[in-house]
């Protein structure tokens, strides 16, 4: 029982980092989903996804360690 709720936990906290890296995106690209279906112009929700996109990119591709772990709270 113990190692289920040791794996489930370290399942929770990657989906936690994905969201945390990755949330703006999503977030942005339901949006775009939601207008485009209710038959609105979804292009500024698809830009913004694609800059939130961009920015975790550079984020994930940027050194941290221990000096620089909340640096600019990314």
């Amino acid at each position: 029982m113990t190692e289920y709720i040791i794996i489930v936990a370290l399942i929770a906290v990657s989906a936690i980092g994905v969201y945390s890296l990755f949330g703006q995106t999503l977030r942005n690209q339901t949006a775009g989903l939601a207008a485009e279906m209710s038959g609105q112009d979804a292009a500024g929700n698809i830009s913004t996804a694609k800059t939130n996109a961009n920015t975790a990119t550079t984020n994930a591709n940027t050194a941290k360690n221990m000096g620089t772990y909340n640096a600019d709270n990314n």
